[in-house]
């Protein structure tokens, strides 16, 4: 009976792989009948149609409940990634021409398609990333939210001038299209980060090449074809797939302008520097260990709350994640109720009613997980709450980690210099805040932050001293809102524009050339001016 179950259940899931597929399009789907031994392939997405590759590399996409095989997706071949490039370049000039109205309407038409869509992305992101359909949803809607943004991207677009910058000289400044830009997107945001990337560079009238995660492919997929649908002309946006040599094509390519990344530190470094040595504009956004500071005139009902949907929602697979919390002074004596919400949380498949944190992605994020808490208990630490051994019903085969709390973390202790990117909250404890900003800002991280006091002249003094991007108070996971940009800093940051915002626009996407006029009436004193003189004036004018 149990078998029967589970092929039952094996079929169900193939079902549902091939009806979120369709919803992109039917060339998605494999072209032979869906049957018991077959999966679905991912797509190119290049001039406007999804094509099957022609590599002989492929990898295999699991659901992370479950570990069962529910696509592959290419190593896009060298011919492919060319094509997708070129159809970018080709398409360029005619984009950065279409006025920015006509852009912005895209945009518009866009985001209510996303709105339209929500679920359905949301349901293909618990499918192949494993979290919660609430945490997936999430998901969709910050992104959707720098879609928003960029509908309104006309006046950071516009250019300046100052009259009579000499004698007889005016100067104007236009903001332009780089050209061909890229984004290579991280396993844990499969939409929003996305989203961050191509929609504000496109508005700006730039291309965009997209290589989303081998690992959750599908819900790019899905919005590519929902900006084909609003209107965006094809070959304006393109997505290759696959790993290593993807992305070392996307930095030493010499038609692509600037690359976005999310994702680790070493990956983020490679990329920057050898993107950056290829004369790209390059943003790196890494890894984080964000620090909660715990003061003891604190809500303590709030504190507890926020402590621990920020530490273990989304399974901790987030850089904002709080992994780190600082008790200060009597707030340590709050450990044991920390440990007991904690407790309450469900682990369960993401579809599953009621869950409150999914799997982790592969098996081998789990091992690295449960090899880091080991190494707590190694260097002395105490594991107050262990979820290494955690057994979910009915998905056994799942990349599971219950919530786990290590106490007596001290900063020297491999579970806390490293980032663990999982359900796992270390704690520290310290006299005074003093100490606590100082193990924040010895930290070489610097993505986020959190104090916790009721006390504003204790928030006053954390925000102004310590050195870290984004600081939250009462707030456990700062990440602006569009109209800013996203700050990380230090190690969890390389380059020199951040997300979304002003600082995304202008320094990642546009650069400004610059007009010195001579006045008509200074042209038509000069010796030897004729009208051809002045119409050629002109004509360069209209050239630039």
């Amino acid at each position: 009976m149990a078998a029967v179950a589970v092929a039952a259940a094996a079929a169900a899931l193939r079902a549902r792989i091939l009806q979120v597929s369709s919803k992109v399009n039917s060339s998605w789907q494999p072209a032979s009948s869906f049957s018991s031994s077959s999966v679905p392939t991912v797509k190119l997405f290049i001039d406007g149609k999804f094509i099957e590759s022609k590599s002989d590399k492929w990898i295999d996409i699991h659901n992370p409940a479950t570990n069962e095989v529910i696509g592959r997706v290419p190593e896009s071949t060298k011919a492919e990634m060319d094509a997708a490039v070129s159809s970018c370049k080709r398409t360029f000039p005619a984009w950065a021409d279409t006025s920015i109205l006509s852009r912005q309407q895209v945009l518009l038409r866009y985001q209510q398609l996303i709105k339209e869509n929500l679920k359905e992305i949301a349901r293909l992101i618990t499918l192949e990333q494993g979290k919660t359909l609430a945490d997936a949803e999430g998901d969709v809607f910050r992104g959707l939210q720098v879609v928003e943004h960029a509908c309104s991207v006309t006046s950071l677009m516009l250019g300046e001038t100052m009259p009579s910058i000499t004698k007889d000289m005016d100067l104007y400044s236009y903001r332009l299209p780089l050209g061909v830009c890229a984004g290579i997107a991280p396993f844990n945001f499969p939409a929003m980060i996305p989203l961050w990337m191509f929609p504000m560079a496109m508005v700006c009238g730039n291309t965009f090449l997209m290589k989303p995660s081998e690992r959750v492919p599908g819900a790019t997929m899905l919005l590519a074809k929902l900006f084909q649908d609003s209107g965006a002309p094809d070959g304006t946006l393109n997505i290759i797939h696959g790993q290593h040599e993807a992305v070392n094509f996307i930095c030493d390519h010499p038609d692509i302008k600037a690359i976005s990344f999310v994702g680790s530190n070493q990956a983020g470094e490679y990329i920057f520097e050898r993107g950056s040595r290829h004369g790209k504009r390059v943003q790196a956004n890494m890894g984080a260990k964000n620090h909660g500071v715990v003061m003891p005139d604190a809500n303590k009902e709030n504190t507890l709350n926020q402590l621990v949907g920020a530490a273990f929602g989304a399974a901790g697979q987030r850089c904002m994640a709080l992994s780190t919390a600082i008790l200060v002074g009597e707030a340590k004596k709050w450990l044991p109720e920390l440990v007991e919400r904690a407790k309450k949380l469900r682990v369960n498949a993401g579809d599953q009613p009621g869950a409150d944190l999914g799997p982790l992605i592969t098996p081998q994020a789990k091992e690295r997980v449960c090899n880091l808490i080991d190494s707590g208990t190694k260097e002395g630490a105490s594991i107050l709450l262990d979820g290494r051994s955690i057994k979910v019903k009915g998905y056994e085969n799942g990349n599971f980690v219950g919530p786990t709390i290590i106490s007596n973390v001290k900063p020297n202790m491999t579970c806390y210099k490293e980032e663990i990117f999982g359900p796992v909250l270390v704690v520290l404890e310290t006299d005074t805040l003093d100490e606590a900003i100082k193990i924040v800002n010895d930290n070489p991280y610097g993505n986020g932050t959190a104090i916790f006091t009721t006390n504003g002249a204790t928030a006053r003094k954390y925000s102004h001293l310590v050195d870290v991007g984004q600081v939250g108070v009462n707030v456990p996971i700062p990440v602006p809102l569009p109209m800013f940009s996203f700050t990380g800093s230090r190690a969890s940051f390389r380059g020199d524009t951040n997300f979304y915002g002003k600082q995304y626009v202008l320094g990642q996407l546009l650069y400004s050339i610059h007009f010195l006029v001579l006045h008509l009436k200074k042209l038509l004193q000069l010796e030897n001016f004729n009208l051809t003189c002045l119409v050629l004036y002109h004509c360069l004018l209209l050239q630039f």
